[in-house]
Protein backbone atom coordinates (compact mmCIF):
# COMPACT_ATOMS: atom_id res chain seq x y z
CA UNK A 1 0.00 0.00 0.00
CA UNK A 2 1.27 3.20 -1.01
CA UNK A 3 1.07 6.54 1.19
CA UNK A 4 -1.74 7.99 -0.50
CA UNK A 5 -3.81 5.22 -0.42
CA UNK A 6 -2.53 4.84 3.37
CA UNK A 7 -3.67 8.70 4.43
CA UNK A 8 -6.86 7.92 2.05
CA UNK A 9 -7.87 4.86 3.92
CA UNK A 10 -7.23 6.61 7.61
CA UNK A 11 -8.74 9.36 6.77
CA UNK A 12 -12.10 7.39 6.16
CA UNK A 13 -11.83 5.95 9.03
CA UNK A 14 -11.10 9.21 11.33
CA UNK A 15 -14.98 9.99 11.48
CA UNK A 16 -16.81 8.30 14.45
CA UNK A 17 -19.80 7.10 12.19
CA UNK A 18 -17.29 5.50 9.39
CA UNK A 19 -15.38 4.43 12.13
CA UNK A 20 -18.34 1.82 13.25
CA UNK A 21 -19.49 0.62 10.10
CA UNK A 22 -16.13 -0.46 9.37
CA UNK A 23 -15.62 -2.46 12.65
CA UNK A 24 -19.30 -3.29 12.56
CA UNK A 25 -18.67 -5.05 8.77
CA UNK A 26 -15.20 -6.60 10.10
CA UNK A 27 -17.05 -8.94 12.65
CA UNK A 28 -19.53 -9.64 10.27
CA UNK A 29 -17.06 -11.18 7.64
CA UNK A 30 -17.19 -11.68 4.42
CA UNK A 31 -21.18 -11.76 3.88
CA UNK A 32 -22.02 -8.30 4.79
CA UNK A 33 -24.94 -6.42 5.05
CA UNK A 34 -27.35 -4.50 3.38
CA UNK A 35 -26.65 -0.41 4.12
CA UNK A 36 -30.22 -0.46 5.65
CA UNK A 37 -29.17 -2.84 8.23
CA UNK A 38 -26.08 -1.16 8.93
CA UNK A 39 -28.24 2.23 9.39
CA UNK A 40 -30.43 0.71 11.43
CA UNK A 41 -27.64 -0.96 13.78
CA UNK A 42 -25.55 1.67 14.24
CA UNK A 43 -28.43 4.42 14.54
CA UNK A 44 -27.63 6.25 11.11
CA UNK A 45 -29.86 7.99 9.10
CA UNK A 46 -29.85 6.76 5.22
CA UNK A 47 -28.75 9.90 3.83
CA UNK A 48 -25.96 9.83 5.97
CA UNK A 49 -25.14 6.05 5.50
CA UNK A 50 -24.96 6.43 1.73
CA UNK A 51 -22.69 9.21 2.31
CA UNK A 52 -20.28 7.35 4.85
CA UNK A 53 -20.33 3.89 2.64
CA UNK A 54 -19.25 6.03 -0.27
CA UNK A 55 -16.11 7.69 1.59
CA UNK A 56 -15.29 3.79 2.69
CA UNK A 57 -15.88 2.97 -0.77
CA UNK A 58 -13.76 5.67 -2.12
CA UNK A 59 -11.15 4.50 0.23
CA UNK A 60 -11.51 0.91 -0.76
CA UNK A 61 -11.93 0.14 2.98
CA UNK A 62 -15.49 -1.26 1.83
CA UNK A 63 -17.02 -3.43 -1.39
CA UNK A 64 -20.32 -3.59 -2.80
CA UNK A 65 -22.24 -6.11 -4.35
CA UNK A 66 -26.37 -6.25 -5.57
CA UNK A 67 -28.44 -9.15 -3.70
CA UNK A 68 -31.76 -8.63 -5.40
CA UNK A 69 -32.93 -5.24 -4.34
CA UNK A 70 -30.19 -4.72 -1.77
CA UNK A 71 -27.13 -3.60 -2.32
CA UNK A 72 -24.81 -5.48 0.90
CA UNK A 73 -21.58 -3.90 1.73
CA UNK A 74 -18.61 -5.72 2.74
CA UNK A 75 -15.09 -4.88 4.38
CA UNK A 76 -12.26 -5.53 2.07
CA UNK A 77 -9.80 -7.24 4.08
CA UNK A 78 -7.11 -6.99 1.57
CA UNK A 79 -6.79 -3.38 2.01
CA UNK A 80 -7.43 -3.56 6.05
CA UNK A 81 -4.41 -6.16 6.24
CA UNK A 82 -1.92 -3.64 3.43
CA UNK A 83 -3.64 -1.05 5.85
CA UNK A 84 -2.09 -2.44 9.22
CA UNK A 85 1.26 -3.70 7.44
CA UNK A 86 1.77 -0.60 6.12
CA UNK A 87 1.13 0.89 9.86
CA UNK A 88 3.70 -2.14 11.15
CA UNK A 89 6.08 -2.36 8.35
CA UNK A 90 9.01 -1.28 10.20
CA UNK A 91 7.76 -2.18 13.85
CA UNK A 92 10.15 -1.95 16.79
CA UNK A 93 12.84 -0.68 14.69
CA UNK A 94 13.36 -4.31 13.26
CA UNK A 95 13.29 -6.18 16.77
CA UNK A 96 11.06 -8.71 17.67
CA UNK A 97 7.97 -6.70 18.54
CA UNK A 98 6.30 -7.20 22.59
CA UNK A 99 3.25 -6.35 24.16
CA UNK A 100 2.70 -3.04 24.56
CA UNK A 101 1.96 -3.61 28.17
CA UNK A 102 5.80 -5.32 28.60
CA UNK A 103 7.61 -2.74 26.45
CA UNK A 104 5.76 0.42 28.09
CA UNK A 105 4.83 0.26 31.51
CA UNK A 106 7.32 0.86 34.12
CA UNK A 107 8.52 -2.31 35.90
CA UNK A 108 7.42 -3.17 38.93
CA UNK A 109 10.02 -3.01 41.78
CA UNK A 110 10.95 -5.52 43.59
CA UNK A 111 11.43 -4.98 47.59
Amino acid sequence: MDTKATITALAALAQESRLAVFRLLIQLGPEGMAATKIGSELGIAPSSMSFHLKELAHANLVSARQEGRYVIYSANFNVMNELIGFLTENCCGGNVCTPVIACCMPEEKVS
